[in-house]
């Protein structure tokens, strides 16, 4: 792998391995263990695992290892831990750093699955977590104190798309010796500048704009080698979280066309943001590229782009946002985001729905907010059918 290779070449040529038959595509390893020449090698390789050596699948695997040093040099971090989910890799680096009376602080403004493993699953083992509000850099600092283990949050929160300041919040973190640990996915791999601010941990559903086309689940933990090997590693390689080979290689090659297609969709994104600011059926148009986002500005100064998703406030409410969401044509009602597809949520009902209302109104995940992950459909169809389907409210 060459260090100096730009990202568009990195997705295309990083972590590649080839066979005896030297194919031009990446092979899929499609095998669970591994013939050893000698009962002397297994024992060995048990031992002590070489850089190209593979034991079993739940450990890892060729064509996984090629997507994970791929993603690593991508994302500028000297390592990376395939996962079954991007839940799994959250599960796996939150459940791997702590025991019984560690202490976690974490923003409010999380996906809503994260929520649970932070509040019923750590809670439930003696771990304590502190919320905090993760646009104001005060409750961090309140928040934190000597022997926090961690700090985890969203460089880009979902839904509302709030922008956290990860270079101030890891300075406050590293003060205290905390971890910091960020979910990155819509900043995506291709904008994200999370490990330049201070990230210790990098996190992504690869399910989303990795694959890009809806077609597998998966996640990924990006970081130091010492923390992937001697910490992550050993807990999935234990509990069965690890990535298969098959969705590795999609991955793989979902990697190829990442920067064109996050690029592609950022600049329709915004577009339609733009569209769409002061429309009046729409009482709020989220999108980091406004000059009206309140962290517009750090945007600009984080992120290569502001993104690919956009929140719609809707002024009407829940019943407004179902007519809305019922009346599109091109995007289409799904709870995914990243794909090549349009895709349109209400969280509230459906991503959030498990959050009381209070925590909801707290978070501004009101019931007319409209969730919008741009795919690569041409713009101007997008608008005119966000438009009409504004039009029946």
């Amino acid at each position: 792998m060459t260090k100096d290779w730009k990202t568009r070449t990195q997705l295309v040529h990083g972590g590649s391995r080839r066979s005896q038959y030297g194919e031009m595509a990446e092979a899929i390893f499609l095998t669970q263990g591994f013939v050893y020449d000698s009962a002397e090698q297994a024992e060995a390789r048990f031992i002590e695992t070489g850089a190209d050596e593979f034991i079993y699948a739940r450990y890892g695997n060729p064509t996984t290892r090629m997507f994970e040093e791929r993603i690593a040099a991508v994302e500028g971090t000297e390592d990376a831990f395939a996962t079954a989910s991007g839940m799994a890799a959250i599960h796996g680096v939150l459940t791997s750093i702590v025991r019984a009376g560690d202490h976690l602080v974490a923003a409010r403004a999380l996906f809503g699955s994260c929520i649970y493993i932070l509040e019923e699953v750590l809670g439930r083992f003696g771990v304590e977590v502190t919320f905090v509000d993760g646009t104001d850099l005060d409750q961090w600092r309140a928040a934190v104190r000597p022997g926090t283990k961690a700090v985890f949050f969203e460089s880009v929160s979902n839904p509302t798309l709030e922008v956290a300041d990860i270079g101030a919040i890891a300075e406050i973190a590293h003060a205290v010796g905390a971890l910091v640990i960020v979910d990155n996915v819509f900043a995506t791999p291709v904008f994200s500048t999370a490990v330049r601010q201070g990230a210790d941990v990098v996190i992504y559903s690869a399910t989303k704009h990795i694959d890009g086309q809806g077609r597998a689940l998966g996640g990924v933990v990006c970081a130091s080698q010492a923390f992937i090997r001697k910490v992550l590693e050993p807990f999935m390689k234990h509990t069965g979280g690890s990535m298969s080979p098959f969705n590795a290689w999609l991955m793989l090659n979902g990697m190829a066309t990442l920067d064109l297609r996050c690029r592609a969709m950022a600049d329709t994104a915004e577009k339609i943001a733009r569209a769409l600011e002061g429309h009046p059926q729409l009482g709020r148009v989220i999108h980091p590229a406004l000059e009206s986002h309140p962290q517009h500005e750090m945007a600009k100064a984080q992120m290569e782009r502001p993104g690919t998703m956009i929140a719609l406030d809707l002024a009407g409410g829940k019943e407004a946002a179902f007519r809305f969401l019922d009346a599109l044509r091109i995007v289409k009602i799904s709870n995914n985001l990243g794909d090549a597809r349009s895709i349109a949520t209400h969280p509230a009902t459906t991503t959030h729905q498990r959050l009381s209302d209070a925590q909801k109104a707290h978070l501004g995940i009101t019931p007319g907010l409209v969730r919008l992950s741009v795919g690569l459909e041409d713009a101007d169809d997008l608008i005119a059918d966000l438009k009409q389907a504004l039009a029946v409210i």
